[in-house]
């Protein structure tokens, strides 16, 4: 009838005693203390002086006319939304949601390489090494007419293979890099990074 994290019977109150009150009481302070830690962050995040990209290249249209598929409408606006985001002198801080099939990679691949064009490297966490292979053909794909060199860090990779990524990354001479929980080990240092992007979907 009832789940528990813990695999124990989660205990029941009833409700109007004093314990039900009790632990009303507790989960309202929680949810204040949280959402004071929010406006804190958020009002942080505001003040951060952050790296206003450029207006969109020449190349950058090039990438997005070379597109096979149509925009929809939604993507059209979520493109250009996630464009003067970075534009702007304070950090992007944007979630973008969409079913499977809207397209978010494409809106990913435009804004990665809005960044590198600007001279930023780009990173793309991604919960699975299935996922983080597909991103990488997809990314190597898209981006094979221009000068932007793309890697993969995933167990996939050889020891020796994740050395040489890790140490072009530290260079600047990987542009962007995808990868899982590998991405955030102690040895990863990028050279200027400019734009990271979570993709969440299987989470």
């Amino acid at each position: 009838k009832y789940s528990s994290g813990d695999k124990a019977p989660p205990k029941l109150t009833t409700l109007g005693s004093n314990e039900w009150r009790t632990a009303k009481r507790k989960v309202k302070s929680k949810i204040k203390e949280a959402a004071r830690d929010l406006i804190k962050l958020y009002a942080q995040r505001k003040a951060a002086d952050g790296f206003a990209f450029n207006q969109d290249t020449v190349w950058q249209k090039e990438l997005e006319t070379s597109f096979l598929y149509e925009p929809t409408p939604d993507q059209a606006k979520v493109t250009e939304d996630v464009k003067v985001d970075m534009e702007q002198q304070h950090p992007m801080d944007r979630l973008v949601c969409g079913d499977v099939g809207f397209g978010k990679t494409e809106v990913a691949v435009r804004a990665a390489f809005k960044a590198v064009s600007d001279g930023k490297q780009v990173g793309l966490l991604v919960p699975t090494t299935i996922l983080a292979e597909q991103h990488f053909n997809t990314f190597k794909d898209r981006l094979s007419q221009f000068p932007v060199k793309v890697a993969v860090l995933s167990r996939f990779a050889t020891k020796a293979r994740q050395k040489v990524i890790v140490e072009e990354l530290a260079e600047g001479k990987v542009d962007i890099v995808i990868g899982t929980h590998r991405l955030l080990s102690k040895d990863i240092v990028f050279n200027d990074l400019g734009l990271l992007i979570i993709d969440e979907e299987h989470r």
